[in-house]
């Protein structure tokens, strides 16, 4: 009994990186690569290992990002698990339940997608002052096909993320609709990920 007691707390203080400073700029120069060219699939390296249902690219990524200046906002079954805890602390970042407070939103995978809307666009004034919404996926390919075109890419990028609701090509549209507000999405699966900045134009292609 003792043992299922602990668990949750013994989760919450595991797991964060083994050389702090190291892994975060690591990752870090990962998502700006990934935010400068929309659809590039990178791999997590350091050895995060946030508990479940947190995947490792989206835990590594909360410690890079999160800090306690930066609210947090989890879908779910994220809520109920050890990751409140964890995240607090290893990045001392604050869980709202206000998904428009939030500077970072975690999903974590099968979950229905809602109104991208209920995040923060930003103002016209301040754009950056919105949502990134870090979405745990099946996995990164052998899904649907989308072909991605924008700012950063040479002429179309072809991705084929797996367990992405078939809303979200319209819950997408609107958002661009917002420009420059807006938020801005990392599709993550175990230890890869990808980035969709708000700038990217995402359409269905043919199979």
């Amino acid at each position: 009994m003792s043992l299922k007691t602990e668990a949750p707390k013994n989760d919450a203080l595991a797991g964060g990186f083994a050389e702090p400073v190291f892994h975060a700029q690591s990752v870090f120069k990962l998502m700006m690569d990934a935010m400068a060219r929309p659809g590039t699939i990178q791999t997590v390296a350091p050895d995060a290992l946030p508990p479940a249902p947190l995947g490792v690219a989206a835990g590594a990524i909360a410690l890079t990002l999160c800090d306690h200046d930066t609210p947090v906002w989890l879908s779910s079954g994220l809520a109920k698990s050890a990751v409140p805890q964890w995240l607090g602390f290893h990045t001392g970042a604050p869980v709202t339940p206000e998904k428009a407070e939030a500077r970072f939103a975690f999903v974590e995978a099968g979950t229905p997608l809602s109104s991208f809307g209920l995040f923060a666009a930003g103002t016209q004034e301040y754009p950056d002052r919105s949502t990134t919404v870090v979405i745990e996926l099946a996995d990164i390919e052998g899904g649907r096909k989308l072909a991605l075109m924008g700012p950063g890419i040479k002429t179309v990028t072809d991705i084929a993320p797996l367990g992405l609701p078939d809303s979200f090509l319209r819950l997408w549209t609107e958002n661009r609709a917002l420009f420059p507000r807006g938020i801005d999405i990392v599709l993550t699966s175990g230890s890869r990920f990808l980035c969709l900045p708000r700038t990217t134009k995402i359409t269905a292609t043919e199979m």
